[in-house]
């Protein structure tokens, strides 16, 4: 369907068109019902849906709707292959689509910097030209459904201790090559819908609030032709931010922030052509998802979890072999520690995936009755738990 966004955009008063420069609640943008203008929602990912529909929180701490926990980055980087990842980006894109979901927040491309990196697993590599290109792929494979990604979060945010005040700070050079990369290959590439701010600042400028970053690098150099929207709770100046190119505020802020940008407009501080342009960049994207429709999307939590499983399988690294594979299947075996029963597999905070579905080692176990578990160190330990009939085992 064609639009004239720019007409749509002078239909508005000046409080509509603050009013959609930030959240209508958590997870939702708010619409114009006199325009037709509708209210869309984004959610949580990057490795999973996370799509919250009653108490909304950004922390993963309240429960989200059953979903398919896909490998996190750290586990599909050391696959290094684009095609494992435009794969599980077209799952979750048809999953977004079945629950009505505009944008998926991810995927995360920060460079791994310090082992410290409380987020460190939501990341790719400490490679920029890796953590780009497989990226980019996830990123095509979710947008083949019409549905938009939040690449995030740009940018230089690599630690999460005072990530709220802490500057990055460093050369022109080694913010470019280094923690600027990965986003330029996406953009270029993949044509993300929408990239999310970080909380740091970047050379004691915020991000929320950078114009080298959100305007001259990104758009005037990389052509990035979507919206920017802040990391929940990242923005400091709102006036600022929306006159450096920061166009969305997560999530809502009560109208107290839509009011300033009224009164910015109104005392002459603000050109009302900068939240003219600021509206229009989100419609375009709004737009782009509610006039496409895909009847054909499901959700079809047993197929994405053994499409899941599959590409888990692709990211396994065999460092070492001395004779131990393939084990043979009368082979006694001995699983040592909790994981094997109740794995650990995936991180927690915003991307923590409330899986449908958990295969453990002990349900995946093909020895034929010849294998035993005992925890490890640091709990309570039992005596040596017999899985089958076998119950000395021997370690594989």
């Amino acid at each position: 369907m064609e639009r004239n966004i720019n007409e749509l955009v002078a239909q508005m008063t000046l409080e509509e068109k603050a009013g959609l420069c930030s959240g209508a609640d958590f997870w939702h943008l708010k619409g114009v019902e006199r325009l037709g203008i509708p209210g869309v929602m984004v959610s949580d990912g990057p490795h999973g849906l996370r799509k919250q529909d009653q108490e909304a929180d950004h922390l993963g701490i309240n429960d989200s709707i059953k979903a398919v926990c896909f490998p996190a980055a750290c586990a599909t980087a050391a696959s290094f292959d684009e095609a494992l990842l435009e794969r599980m980006g077209r799952a979750l894109g048809e999953e977004c689509r079945a629950e009505d979901v505009s944008v998926l927040l991810g995927p995360a491309v920060n460079i791994k910097r310090s082992p410290l990196c409380g987020r460190n697993f939501e990341y790719f590599s400490e490679d920029p030209y890796l953590a780009g290109k497989l990226a980019a792929a996830q990123v095509r494979g979710v947008q083949s459904w019409d549905v938009g990604t939040s690449v995030k979060h740009y940018a230089a945010n690599n630690q999460e201790y005072r990530r709220m005040t802490c500057s990055s700070d460093m050369s022109e050079r080694t913010l470019r090559e280094i923690y600027l990369a990965p986003f330029e290959t996406i953009v270029k590439e993949a044509r993300p819908w929408t990239l999310m701010c970080s909380y740091n600042k970047i050379n004691g400028v915020f991000a929320s609030e950078n114009p080298h970053t959100l305007t001259e690098i990104l758009r005037d150099e990389w052509g990035f032709d979507g919206y920017v929207m802040s990391d929940w709770g990242a923005v400091n100046d709102r006036v600022k931010g929306l006159a450096a190119g920061l166009e969305l505020e997560m999530p809502s802020s009560n109208g107290v922030r839509d009011a300033q940008i009224v009164a910015a407009v109104r005392g002459g501080t603000l050109d009302e052509a900068v939240l003219d342009k600021a509206v229009a960049r989100i419609l375009n994207i709004v737009f782009r998802y509610a006039d496409v429709q895909h009847p054909e999307a499901k959700f079809d939590r047993a197929a994405h979890h053994a499409l899941a499983a599959e590409l888990e399988k692709e990211c396994a690294v065999l460092l070492q072999n001395k004779g131990a594979l393939p084990l043979a299947r009368a082979a006694k075996i001995a699983y040592i520690g909790g994981f094997a029963e109740k794995p650990r597999y995936q991180g927690g905070g915003s991307s923590h995936i409330n899986a449908s579905a958990v295969t453990s080692a002990l349900m995946t176990d093909m020895s034929g009755g010849m294998s035993s578990t005992k925890d490890g160190f640091g709990r309570s330990t039992s005596p040596l738990t017999s899985v089958g009939t076998d119950r000395c085992g021997m370690m594989a």
